[in-house]
């Protein structure tokens, strides 16, 4: 509804205030297969449902700060690249009060970042082809951090650990084929990537592969 009293532009002690949240959608690739790490928590409205780790952003904190907090106290993961993917708003988006909520998206190597909770059962890995109903709206929170994560992924090759630091085509090649959830014709694939000009050739090969393929690594990381 629009709001046509020209005295609540600015901001005083009267003004509306409501929460502030972050969560983060924290994909992992492993053995060939893009993951989502989800949570439970013991949320009425939600309970039983899986959730991105998220919660509130504390008054000393930015909301980059809350989320590495809160993905340490819920997973006991640290020093995960994130990147922004937008700020939600919907004034219904949580049955207790008003909450604005910032989405983050992480990407690790799982087996770099053991997970550390209080129940072995409640922070889990899902295969991104088989995720289950999410609780408020974080269905919508994983897609579109999805979505982020594949443009950046394809437009400028932000990898973050979701690749080892030296790489075949081939496992890049693995990699887009599980994010876009498609066969690419490999000699295709190859000359595009390469056209791009983020990719350089380490000077080394891949051992203990049959034919041992050459490593690229990033121009710039």
């Amino acid at each position: 509804m629009e709001n046509t009293d020209i005295t609540n532009i600015s901001i005083s002690e009267e003004s509306y205030e409501c929460s502030f949240t972050v969560d983060c959608a924290v994909f992992g690739f492993q053995e060939g297969v893009l993951k989502l790490l989800l949570v439970q928590k013991g949320i009425d409205a939600f309970k039983g449902y899986w959730l991105l780790p998220g919660g509130p952003m504390q008054e000393n904190q930015t909301a980059e700060q809350a989320v590495e907090n809160i993905l340490h106290l819920l997973t006991g993961l640290k020093n995960v690249h994130q990147q922004q993917v937008h700020c939600y708003s919907s004034v219904d988006r949580h049955p207790v009060k008003r909450v604005v909520t910032i989405c983050f998206y992480g990407i690790i190597k799982p087996e770099n970042h053991p997970i550390v909770s209080e129940k072995h059962d409640d922070v889990k890995w899902f295969r991104i082809d088989e995720l289950p109903k999410l609780g408020f709206d974080h269905d919508t929170l994983a897609n579109d951090a999805l979505n982020k994560l594949k443009s950046n992924v394809e437009e400028k090759l932000i990898l973050g650990e979701l690749l080892p630091e030296k790489f075949t085509l081939t496992e890049l090649q693995e990699l887009y084929e599980s994010l876009m959830d498609q066969k690419l014709d490999r000699r295709n694939f190859r000359r595009k990537i390469l056209q791009k000009g983020l990719l350089k050739k380490s000077g080394e090969k891949k051992t203990g592969v049959k034919g041992g393929p050459e490593l690229f690594e990033l121009t710039q990381r």
